[in-house]
């Protein structure tokens, strides 16, 4: 009998991949593309749509050759996307209007002011458990439509049509046959009500955004078309579809209440599952859909860190002091400390539990004797400390984790794992599949088809690769605290007043 494998489509924010997964959970082939940054403005940020789908169509492409080439047969596709970025395209021809604004663009920062200073962000606060913040699909839709020639007038009149990046695949994969996202990409948009589970009308009065443009919001494991042979040289269902970081708690199989995940890609994404109840932080923590099946959602407190992994990006392409990622382990491993030296990498503002949209990037401590070993560390360092900050939030929500499991391209660096069970002073597990956002997609797909009969199959599916256990002694670990928190508070000051 052919083998069986699910086909994982994983379309990130500097990558598009496609994976392969048997039924144990372990990948058999992984087919990667980067493509552009685009950085028009200082703040901005944003993808060509195009690109991204010709990437999409290679890598699927690879990763259906080598299914033939084992004999094997393609059960099922699932979807997992960077969240929040926006695309808006023609109803007719499939084209964007413009460029899709990534989530970690910032430029409607003033809009979302303006909407604060008018009294909506408990509004939006209380139907969707986000912030007014720029990081989310909903102003972007809108300035998409004020600034894009016509097309205020072409939404208008139905023409257009909104999505984020799973959608607007799903479309172009099934010809423009399924126009439809799951709840977890629905709840990131600042539209969507995610306690009745609709687009939410006042919302979308006060954004002046079009219901036309919106697609259908299905569960996350669902039917969603079948790929198109035309575009993809092969027939696939699409079964299961979630955001990059609700697809990672699937993928670790967080499925009971209190069980956390953090994940270090571009960017950092903390969640805790908090099962049927959409719990409200009082420390700017966002409530979110973690996943939803059978029409019964299940909630999640989150942490969003803008920049983690895109840090060492910019280490290397930015700066150019490393030729790779993986010579920072060696790096960091080398000093015996950080000499006092910290790098805050808001390179596109803070987000949890600051959530500054103005903040911008910073070195500190720096003295004649620091050199580039110091500026790497620093920038490991930061990623741990941002997410003490955020488990330092859920702590005065009273939520208190004893340990976390970790994935991501960055947690395959040992030195980065045990600092940050050192700086949180708990266990940090990583499993021995850490693609897990790619891994969640294909779960999701595999349950829908019957691929997988229920939960326990994936939970027998997860292994412990290593468990860090903290060993830093708690002055140290106060010292190292202490100058992040002046870090921190430095780049705070350079804030304009108000």
């Amino acid at each position: 009998m052919a083998e069986q494998l699910l086909l994982s489509i994983d379309q990130g924010t500097t990558s598009s991949r496609a994976m392969l997964f048997a039924k144990d959970g372990q990948s058999v082939h992984t087919a990667q593309k980067e493509f552009t940054q685009h950085f028009p403005q200082p703040g901005w940020v944003e993808h060509d749509a195009e690109e991204i789908w010709q990437t999409t169509i290679e890598v699927c492409k690879d990763a259906i050759r080598a299914a033939d080439d084992k004999s094997a047969t393609l059960v099922a596709a699932g979807i997992t996307n960077q969240r929040e970025t926006t695309v808006v395209w023609d109803r007719q021809t499939g084209t964007p209007i413009h460029h899709a604004i990534v989530w970690q663009d910032r430029r409607t920062a003033q809009r979302c002011t303006e909407l604060k200073n008018a009294g909506y962000e408990q509004t939006f606060t209380a139907k969707t458990g986000l912030l007014l913040d720029p990081y989310f699909s909903g102003t972007k839709i809108s300035w998409l439509l004020d600034n894009v020639d016509g097309a205020r007038r072409k939404a208008e009149d139905g023409d257009l049509l909104f999505g984020t990046m799973d959608t607007f695949l799903i479309w172009r994969l099934t010809e423009g046959k399924v126009f439809a996202t799951d709840a977890t990409n629905a709840s990131r948009t600042l539209i969507y009500n995610i306690h009745t589970r609709e687009w939410d009308e006042e919302l979308l009065k006060i954004l002046n955004i079009p219901k036309s443009m919106l697609p259908s919001v299905k569960d996350s494991s669902d039917d969603f078309g079948v790929t198109s042979e035309k575009e993809l040289g092969a027939s696939v269902p699409i079964c299961g579809v979630a955001g990059d970081q609700q697809a990672a708690t699937f993928g670790q199989v967080c499925l009971e209440p209190g069980m956390i995940k953090s994940t270090y890609g571009t960017g950092c994404f903390v969640l805790l599952n908090t099962g049927g109840e959409a719990l409200s932080s009082d420390n700017k923590l966002l409530t979110t859909t973690a996943y939803q099946l059978n029409g019964k959602p299940t909630y999640a407190i989150e942490g969003s860190i803008f920049v983690a992994g895109a840090a060492v990006q910019w280490l290397r392409d930015g700066l150019g002091v490393i030729k790779s990622a993986e010579e920072t382990q060696q790096i960091a491993s080398e000093m015996k400390g950080n000499d006092g030296v910290y790098l805050v990498p808001a390179f596109t503002g803070l987000g949890a539990p600051h959530w500054n949209p103005d903040a911008r990037g910073a070195l500190f401590g720096l003295t004649r004797d620091s050199g580039v070993s110091h500026i790497v560390r620093a920038t490991l360092e930061s990623v741990a400390f941002q997410t003490n900050d955020l488990f330092n939030a859920m702590a005065e929500d009273g939520v208190t984790p004893t340990t976390v499991r970790v994935d991501g391209g960055m947690v395959r660096n040992d030195w980065l794992c045990q600092f940050l069970a050192n700086v949180l002073n708990i266990p940090v597990q990583r499993p021995v599949q850490t693609e897990t956002t790619a891994l969640g997609a294909a779960y999701l797909a595999g349950l829908h088809c019957g691929y997988y009969k229920n939960h326990d199959d994936l939970i027998a599916n997860w292994q412990l690769d290593r468990e860090f256990q903290p060993t830093l002694q708690a002055t140290e670990r106060d010292d190292l605290l202490a100058g992040w928190a002046r870090a921190i508070d430095g780049v705070k000051s350079q804030l304009p007043a108000g």
